[in-house]
């Protein structure tokens, strides 16, 4: 019989001792969130209620600090210079590992935990993207590395973000400009969705921004020619604008409101302005479209001989993957089990199809098949892009919704402050909680996602897309 060496033997014993460390730890990480299941669950509650939208979420951001801070992490609060941000640390030295964390919610999109359409309040705004499960399932991931971390004497330092924002693609650009996530080694993200899987689809670059234009008052019967109409501007760039679509790749996206019209009808309006969206795959494509945006705007200021100025508010990347990381949390989020629905559930997410128009499949089971390639990106954006630019990101997806039902709506408000929603938390945070522990035992993972990372950006160090002397929208 052909003899095995012994250098081979020693190895494959040292991959197999830490196989089984990762497997016992990883069983840990998942008992602790179990453990603080009732407390996970009253966070998402909590967070539900106070329905807080982008950068007004002072209890929302506080109940998830002040929660991480009673189990023995340090907190930063404010941190970037953003008052609902904080940053919360446990340990010491390398590596640095990182997880991100939301709260914020969406306006005029209350609703009761049932399946119809009944406002908790009117006009009130609510979690249509589960942003309280998200905050919640970060916080038990991180507890849950934690405690592993100091039973089992890990080395290193672990690092939750409370990110405010997200909505208006606001709160990670502004923390990312200041340096907040600058010392990472790696980092983790997950999202609330319609199915459970890790997540390996691309984002859209975008630029959000507000032309505001600047005419003349004058009676709007008496004597209109005085006047310099700031809406006849604002109308005349939006035309400028919908015929230049025919003009434009088909991976762009351009979308408006206006919130500022004028005043009265009978009046002049000086003052009028417009707010824009523009996408595309990547910055280049997002900067070459916003320069033919503004020249419409141009055209409109001369043909009305009024004057403009225009705020970018926030511009993101897309979303860099890192194939090293998708794979980890793949298969942690299959060690750590999807939700597993009662009746009732599926019951209740069915009625929400049915109220909806939508075929009733219920919620969806099970762990989907990583995919070989990146997903093409269907439409959004997102500021966690600006941290997978910094810092190689992985991230993830666990279903808290009926499938295919609408989202940033109403029946994603219903299922979020649900046991639904529980269970779509606890299982993100076995998940990222056994991967954060992973990433503490296998060095060479880290090393491997570096890597991955270094030869996607080629060495060329972050960006911000807004300019660095740029004050976050509402403060000083």
């Amino acid at each position: 019989m052909r003899s095995i060496p012994l250098a081979i033997l020693c190895s494959s014993g040292v991959a197999f001792a830490q196989d089984d460390r990762i497997a016992e730890l990883t069983a840990a990480a998942h008992a602790s969130v179990e453990a603080h299941g009732e407390a996970l669950d009253d966070l998402a509650d909590r967070i539900w209620r106070f329905a807080e939208t982008s950068l007004t979420e002072s209890r929302s951001s506080a109940a998830v600090a002040d929660f991480l801070e009673r189990q023995g992490f340090a907190i930063e609060r404010g941190a970037g210079g953003v008052p609902t941000a904080f940053v919360a640390r446990f340990g010491s030295g390398r590596p640095v590992v990182g997880m991100l964390c939301e709260f914020d919610a969406l306006p005029g999109i209350s609703n009761v935990n049932e399946p119809t359409k009944a406002p908790l309040a009117r006009g009130a705004a609510g979690h249509g993207c589960g942003h309280n499960l998200f905050a919640a399932g970060s916080a038990g991931a991180a507890l849950a590395c934690k405690e592993v971390m100091e039973n089992g004497r890990l080395p290193g330092t672990l690092v939750l973000f409370g990110c405010p924002a997200e909505e208006t693609v606001i709160g990670k650009v502004y923390m990312a400009k200041a340096g907040v996530f600058d010392g990472l080694d790696v980092c983790l993200d997950w999202h609330p969705g319609d199915v459970t899987g890790a997540d390996y689809e691309r984002t859209r670059a975008l630029n959000n921004f507000t032309v505001r234009f600047h005419g003349r008052t004058a009676h709007g019967s008496a004597d209109p020619w005085n006047g310099r109409s700031a809406l006849d501007a604002v109308e005349l760039m939006n035309h400028a604008v919908n015929l230049l679509r025919e003009h434009v790749e088909p991976s762009t996206r351009i979308h408006y409101v206006i919130p500022d019209g004028g005043g009265v009808p009978n009046v002049v309006p000086a003052e009028a302005s417009v707010w824009y969206y523009v996408r595309d795959l990547e910055r280049d494509g997002v900067e070459a479209t916003y320069a033919r945006v503004l020249k419409c705007a141009e055209g409109a200021a001369v043909a009305t001989e009024t004057s403009f100025d225009v705020e970018l508010t926030t511009g993101v990347h897309s979303y860099l993957l890192n194939r090293t990381l998708t794979e980890l949390l793949d298969k942690h989020l299959r060690a750590a089990g999807a939700p597993e629905w009662t009746e009732g559930e599926q019951s209740f997410a069915k009625k929400l199809q049915a109220a909806t128009g939508k075929p009733e499949k219920g919620l969806f089971t099970g762990v989907r098949e990583l995919p070989g390639e990146p997903v093409p990106a269907r439409g959004g954006s997102t500021d966690a892009a600006e941290v997978s630019r910094i810092v190689p990101t992985g991230k993830l997806r666990v279903a808290c919704a009926p499938i295919d039902t609408p989202w940033h709506a109403w029946p994603v408000v219903a299922c979020a402050g649900t046991s639904i929603g529980h269970k779509c938390a606890r299982s993100a945070a076995r998940a990222l909680g056994g991967a954060l522990v992973e990433l503490f035992l296998s060095p060479e993972r880290i090393s491997k996602a570096r890597a991955e990372f270094a030869a996607q950006t080629a060495g060329k160090p972050y960006r911000s897309p807004i300019p660095m002397d740029q004050k976050l929208p509402g403060g000083n």
